[in-house]
């Protein structure tokens, strides 16, 4: 059978791709070395293979088609948009999907109890799937299932439903009649607000950045999804629900507590950063 062996989160903050080039500016020294730290993870990890959760920016799927979960059944994938070329100097990426994978996610024939999945056979993925690849993968030679998970167009899934999610990503990787070895990649935010006056002032909320850190780092998931209520994550800043893509990585890798676990201080506010490792 197919084994989970690793669980990372990471920023996907488009603005990082012009940033982070030599010499190194100095508040972005920490960014660079945890992405470095989960690039060598997923190397000793021998990955095969990496589902990618991630939350599109209304660009592939808009608001009169916005499933909560939506899962990549393509054989290939073009990254990223012009715009995200132009404005933020990303480069355009090829990836290769697996279908078979997505397939033993969705249900073959029948939907899986814990999740209502839609499905996707044409997908153009933006910077929050392409940058963190290019950062933590990027010869980006690994087959990839994308899933989209909705924290931006309200009704939004509620936390309690991303760590369902993450608890059946694991038991159908576990699942899957294969000896692949499985990698689970997401990104999202900390406590971040775009386009107000608190946008690159710090972070807008330390208090919930300190107790979103404590959750992955205690393996508290009960915690987490009880702090990340509707209400409370929004008042953090107006892209924060995001952060609930990580959730879905701590119930994947049962509630363990990361191996690493930050909120990395930088120009942007702060970037998520955990790291889970299968268990010895």
């Amino acid at each position: 059978m197919a084994e989970l062996v690793m669980a990372a989160a990471t920023p996907h903050n488009p603005l990082l791709w012009r940033a982070m080039r030599e010499p190194m500016p100095d508040d972005l020294v920490a960014v660079e070395e945890n992405f470095r730290r989960i690039r060598e993870a997923v190397t000793e990890a021998a990955v095969d293979v990496l589902i990618v959760l991630g939350t599109d920016h209304v660009r592939q799927f808009f608001s009169d088609n916005s499933p909560a979960f939506i899962v990549g059944k393509a054989a290939s994938y073009h990254g990223t948009y012009e715009n995200e070329v132009r404005t933020f100097g990303m480069e355009y990426a090829e990836l290769t999907g697996h279908p078979e994978l997505a397939t033993q996610i969705t249900g073959r024939e029948v939907l899986p109890e814990t999740i209502d999945f839609s499905v996707s056979h044409e997908w153009r993925l933006d910077h929050s799937f392409v940058l963190p690849l290019q950062y933590v993968r990027p010869e980006l030679d690994l087959p990839i299932v994308p899933i989209h998970a909705n924290a931006i167009l309200p009704p939004l899934p509620s936390a309690a439903r991303f760590a369902a999610l993450g608890q059946h990503l694991r038991t159908a990787v576990e699942a899957w009649d294969s000896d692949a070895r499985v990698g689970l990649l997401t990104s999202g935010h900390m406590a971040t607000d775009v386009g107000g006056p608190r946008t690159f002032n710090g972070s807008p909320d330390p208090a919930f950045d300190a107790e979103a850190v404590a959750w992955m780092r205690d393996g508290d998931l009960a915690g987490a999804i009880d702090g990340c209520r509707f209400d409370r994550i929004m008042a953090a800043g107006n892209v924060t629900y995001q952060y609930v893509n990580i959730v879905a990585a701590l119930a994947a890798m049962q509630g363990r507590p990361a191996d690493l676990a930050e909120a990395t201080t930088s120009r942007f506010a702060s970037s998520p950063f955990f790291l889970w490792r299968a268990a010895q």
